[in-house]
């Protein structure tokens, strides 16, 4: 702790995001960066608690106080040697993750200021790419083979883990690239693909075999679509049997494909969409990926309504300002959340559930809570509106989930577009031999990027464990 007295004299200072006028005409990542000098200046504000809750908050149990100080004193090698061991790949968290540790940490208790971890960490990332402290290491290599069926955050630092033990592995992905929803659910304004590209180069570089186009099953005789994606996946088709008999071991990180639907009257019209189709597709087209015109997922001139009150919704709000809307509405079925910074259903240092606001509702958006949808209404069969209602919530006399009721009369929200962003079914796993190992979402349902990476690590020690012990 270089300067103890950092965090009384020194306010928090965030980067902030591109002005909006500037931002909404182009894909380009929204967030700027402070220069070499402030950001040294923000880490020196960090205390080095003696009880440093930020590690307690964070899944991958990231050591803020170490990096911070290292960064502070202006050893960025150090820092980045530091926040590597135990994040693989913080230029994605850096980027997305919502900082648990920043809610967790003491100055956000007393000042509701914390340290800008998230900023430093990416920060910190970007000059150990610049000045070469990333390089490819090729390991000494043992007898074992293990493959990782997924190639998102969870499979990739799984398998990244286990190259660096020494195991021969391969991941198997049905789509053409890798990064799961890194790649295909992420908008390129809060991350650019280019940085999933650089550090892929990387991992093949110092090993690892990807396999893409190829879709591992548990029934080869009964292969199931991938939703919003229905041709993805075919090129070549494995069975997770096939896997476990060719492999040491196989790590499952397929994440939650199934999005959670609305079937309501009218769901059927042209106009009514789930969030990935949009938010994949723009992402492909990004990438250079001709799409026919007739498939395009488009909300140019139109009204677009967003069903969901998360951050997938909100991706879709800042991708339909972008794509020339109209207008942008987004409704949720649950009540607003309270206003912050403190949340008295979960006090520090939990996570606060309080009202969120993101760099895409600033650019524009009616936001609505407690409204539920009855029905989607079109004519010619193509979306026009959509019929809501105002409801309430009452505590339920029985316990368990509260009680739906009407809180005032239906109306008619005018739409040509429904974007579904309500969030992921968790996926319901077969019985799998004993050599097979689940992680990320996929074990857990939908959550964070770095839950799933923390996930991802956990399952390539318990792989590892398997195959020592057999050995």
């Amino acid at each position: 702790m270089g300067n103890p007295k950092a965090f009384l004299t020194i306010e928090r200072k965030e980067a902030g995001y591109r002005p909006i006028h500037d931002r909404i005409h182009d894909f380009g990542e929204v967030e700027q960066t402070l220069n070499q000098n402030d950001r040294r200046v923000q880490a020196s504000r960090c205390m080095d608690c003696g009880v440093p809750f930020c590690h307690w908050a964070c899944p991958l149990g990231n050591k803020p106080p170490e990096w911070n100080d290292a960064l502070y004193k202006g050893d960025w090698q150090l820092a980045y040697e530091l926040l590597h061991s135990t994040n693989d790949f913080p230029e994605f968290t850096g980027r997305i993750c919502p900082g648990l540790c920043e809610k967790a940490c003491v100055l956000n208790l007393m000042e509701h200021e914390p340290t800008t971890n998230r900023e430093d960490e990416a920060a910190i990332c970007e000059y150990a790419w610049e000045e070469g402290y990333i390089k490819v290491e090729k390991p000494e290599r043992n007898e074992h083979s293990v493959a990782v069926v997924g190639a998102g955050p969870a499979g990739l630092v799984a398998a990244n883990r286990l190259n660096h033990k020494g195991y021969k592995v391969t991941v198997y992905d049905a789509r053409e690239n890798a990064g799961g929803l890194l790649r295909y659910g992420i908008p390129n304004f809060k991350l650019n693909k280019e940085v999933i590209d650089r550090r892929m180069e990387q991992l093949k570089a110092e090993g690892i075999d990807f396999q893409f186009g190829t879709h591992v099953v548990s029934d080869k005789k009964n292969v199931a679509p991938i939703q919003n994606d229905p041709t993805l996946g075919k090129d070549k088709i494995v069975s997770f049997d096939e896997l476990s008999k060719k492999y040491d071991a196989v790590i499952v990180c397929t994440g939650t494909p199934e999005a959670r639907d609305l079937k309501i009257p009218g769901r059927d019209l042209d106009g009514v969409y789930f969030a990935l189709e949009m938010l994949s597709q723009q992402n492909r087209v990004l990438a250079g990926e001709d799409i026919p015109k007739d498939q395009l997922v488009n909300a140019k001139g139109k009204d677009v309504l967003v069903i969901g009150g998360g951050d997938t919704g909100s991706d879709c709000i800042g991708t339909a300002h972008r794509q020339g809307s109209k207008s942008v509405t987004q409704i949720e079925i649950m009540p607003k959340p309270p206003v912050g910074p403190d949340d008295p259903n979960n006090p520090w240092p939990t996570w606060p559930r309080t009202l969120k606001t993101t760099s895409s509702h600033e650019e524009g958006c009616i936001r609505r809570w407690n409204i539920n949808s009855l029905e989607f209404i079109g004519k010619n069969g193509k979306l026009t509106g959509v019929k809501v209602q105002p409801i309430d919530w009452k505590p339920n006399p029985e316990g368990g989930r509260p009680i739906m009721v009407e809180a005032g009369e239906p109306e008619i929200i005018k739409a040509q577009m429904v974007l579904l962003a309500m969030g992921f079914l968790r996926p319901k796993q077969p019985e799998f031999p004993e050599n097979v190992f689940v992680a990320g979402d996929a074990a857990n349902g939908a959550s964070l990027v770095v839950r799933a990476m923390a996930s991802g690590r956990d399952a390539a020690e318990k792989v590892d464990s398997y195959v020592t012990s057999k050995k």
